[in-house]
């Protein structure tokens, strides 16, 4: 399988699913991108996620009776888990030998300091102090950035614990008006499938869609350079 840039999960998994659904303007729904960074916390390989994806669409395909379409990457859960696993134990007792880090980043230096200043622009704009705090690290890490590149890993779980705190602070301004709708948004897109899924999965899935839903009724950027697309 070709060898697919780690920071573009997001984007081949989205492309993959469009092209096995065979429709390329349907849009994944915000529980399916929940569940795609859930995929992606838990260390679930984007060569399980697009494996399982296939062979979810190769058994819908094999019934003699569809009676409707997927709609979800939901539909996919347990496959892209077997997936994950069988690479797992594929894996176990193989001495492989670590590969290099690349000396070349995968982003452009103009997109990571555009996206690092479009972020920080987007914070300070809403003039509260936390926020500033916020957009005063990222400053920081701009400044910073040609040292940073040389290790993207420790770049995006040092992004990840500062949207971390973002989220703590929208959350604590968030409404309980906009709390309980998110709530009910879950729970709406979220029971078709919940007979898929095991307990850990579905509490993972709450959390990502819950953070996500945070994020952006409070208009707030992502950090994460996941999104950088």
């Amino acid at each position: 399988m070709e060898d697919f840039n780690y920071f573009n999960y997001f984007t081949e998994t989205e492309e993959h699913f469009q092209r096995a659904r065979g429709t390329s303007l349907f849009l994944l729904s915000p529980l399916d991108w929940a569940l795609v960074e859930a995929w992606k916390n838990s260390g679930v390989p984007l060569e399980a996620v697009l494996r399982g994806i296939d062979v979810a669409f190769e058994k819908w395909r094999a019934k003699r009776t569809r009676t409707q379409l997927v709609n979800s990457l939901a539909f996919c859960t347990q496959p892209v888990m077997a997936e994950a696993q069988r690479l797992a134990d594929a894996a176990q007792g193989r001495d492989i030998e670590a590969a290099p880090k690349a000396d070349v980043s995968p982003f452009p230096d103009n997109e990571l300091r555009a996206y690092f200043e479009r972020n920080e622009a987007e914070l300070r704009s809403l003039d509260l102090a936390e926020y500033a705090a916020i957009a005063d690290v990222l400053a920081q890490i701009l400044a910073d950035l040609p040292t940073l590149q040389a290790d993207l890993e420790a770049l995006e779980q040092r992004l990840s614990m500062l949207e971390q705190k973002l989220i703590a602070v929208a959350r604590a301004r968030q409404s309980d008006e906009l709390a309980l709708k998110a709530k009910r948004d879950l729970d709406s897109y979220l029971k078709p499938y919940r007979g898929r899924m095991t307990a850990p999965q579905i509490a993972m899935l709450e959390t990502q869609f819950l953070d996500r839903a945070t994020l952006e009724s409070a208009g707030l950027p992502r950090l994460s350079l996941f999104y950088l697309r």
